[in-house]
């Protein structure tokens, strides 16, 4: 069974909406590993727009499952990691003032880079992850890099989901497999949902965690934190 990360961007951002400290992120962290998240995920960046510096700082005395930090490793992110020292690492390709992750990591071109990020990390004992598409190159690319684990964005399996699911899934099946074959371990994340997470999870070999944020939050408006949590760990049994 694949574990449930919650990213909570998107309680930092009501937070900073109206300055002070409603809802509190830290107190709704806890709540919902409470709730029965086996992680939660935050990706800072640069303006500290939603998740700041010190959120990562705070969140790691009291995050007693898994803590996931997303990012692109700019200066500031790796020395925030390495003050922090989370489970995992994400590396992630956005720019800064990206509205949300669009892309994966071109794992060729970016060898040189990945590679010296992915050294330095896992030199102090942190699980190191990259985001990619579901390209079977991407992922021989990430392999050769030396990281645990790939992250799928999912976006397109999303957005194609409604129309057809098989074919939605078929790149991520052929990526997963590719992964599996190698040894890395599979994340995935990006608008997974209610709607979509039961059958992704039914057809991808060797799924360990996905990442689910943005979705997870709005559902909660309708249904409760609780509730969702829960509802998302049903999906990934």
């Amino acid at each position: 069974m694949a574990i449930l990360s919650v990213n909570v961007n998107k309680i930092a951002t009501l937070r900073n909406s109206r300055g002070g400290n409603v809802p509190d992120l830290i107190k709704t962290s806890m709540d919902i590993e409470r709730f029965g998240a086996q992680g939660i995920t935050i990706h800072p960046r640069p303006d500290e727009r939603h998740i700041r510096y010190q959120d990562a700082r705070d969140l790691k005395k009291v995050v007693q499952t898994e803590l996931n930090i997303e990012g692109n490793p700019i200066e500031s992110f790796v020395q925030l990691v390495d003050e922090v020292k989370p489970a995992q690492v994400t590396l992630v390709p956005d720019a800064p003032d990206a509205i949300t992750s669009n892309a994966g990591w071109d794992t060729l071109k970016h060898k040189d880079l990945l590679s010296e990020m992915v050294k330095h990390f896992k030199k102090q004992g942190i699980r190191t992850s990259i985001f990619i598409d579901p390209v079977v190159s991407m992922v021989e690319g990430a392999a050769a890099i030396g990281v645990d684990r790939i992250e799928l964005y999912t976006e397109d399996y999303a957005k194609n989901y409604p129309n057809d699911p098989r074919k939605a899934i078929a790149p991520y099946i052929e990526a997963a497999t590719a992964a599996s074959k190698v040894g890395l371990g599979i994340n995935a994340g990006h608008d997974l949902s209610l709607d979509n997470l039961k059958y992704f999870a039914q057809e991808i070999p060797d799924l360990l965690e996905v990442s689910i944020g943005h979705a997870l939050i709005s559902e909660s408006l309708y249904l409760g934190l609780e509730n969702v949590i829960n509802m998302y760990k049903a999906r990934l049994a």
